[in-house]
């Protein structure tokens, strides 16, 4: 063995004074995360299951909307939002989507009015295209659009097909049928009775 190998293992193994203090500390980083794992439900992102998406409340009106739509029978959220053209890309695409989300979530960061970024405009063009391609390939073969150029051609599906399948969600506000958390009421101090002990 090198003597560069054996400085390197020597620099992560603690003196003997400290092996039960440093075991102890990572035994409690280790059950941390296994609390946090089972808290933000954690596997059920390596699932297709649509309730996955509404982990977090924000995504509870374009759960709803898809739920009450025709693609609620037939597609799942990762039918949709997800690449399907090899495995690997799939769970990249997940895991880095995933990162972000739970970063945004986590922080509170997340827009009232959730919008599509970039990368999953192009998943969910290639996925509409996949799903539909016999439609698709009948409908740009003859039919020409309002500015001359030929269906389909330079557009993204949903310019057209706006409502399909989420409606017209715009925030969490607007979409009745959302399973949103349900808020305890505020009650202001002068109903409260605290307020009158502590007047003079």
């Amino acid at each position: 063995m090198s003597l560069f190998l054996r400085r390197l293992i020597r620099a992560f193994i603690p003196p003997p004074q400290w092996k039960v203090p440093v075991i102890i500390t990572l035994g409690l980083f280790c059950g941390l995360a296994l609390v946090v794992l089972h808290i933000s439900n954690a596997t059920s992102y390596l699932s297709s299951d649509p309730l996955t998406c509404v982990n977090c409340h924000v995504m509870s009106p374009q759960f709803a909307t898809w739920q009450h739509s025709s693609h609620g029978r037939f597609a799942t959220c990762t039918d949709c939002h997800v690449p399907h053209d090899n495995v690997f890309r799939t769970y990249a695409f997940k895991a880095q989507d995933g990162m972000r989300h739970a970063y945004v979530f986590t922080f509170r960061l997340e827009p009232q009015v959730i919008q599509i970024r970039e990368a999953g405009k192009t998943v969910v063009q290639e996925n509409c295209i996949r799903c539909h391609e016999p439609l698709v390939n009948d409908v740009t073969v003859g039919a020409v659009t309002f500015d001359g150029s030929r269906h389909g051609q330079g557009h993204l599906c949903w310019g057209c097909h706006r409502e399909t399948p989420h409606g017209t969600v715009n925030s969490l506000a607007s979409t009745p049928d959302a399973r949103v958390p349900q808020l305890s009421p505020i009650v202001p101090p002068w109903l409260s009775g605290d307020s009158l002990n502590h007047v003079e």
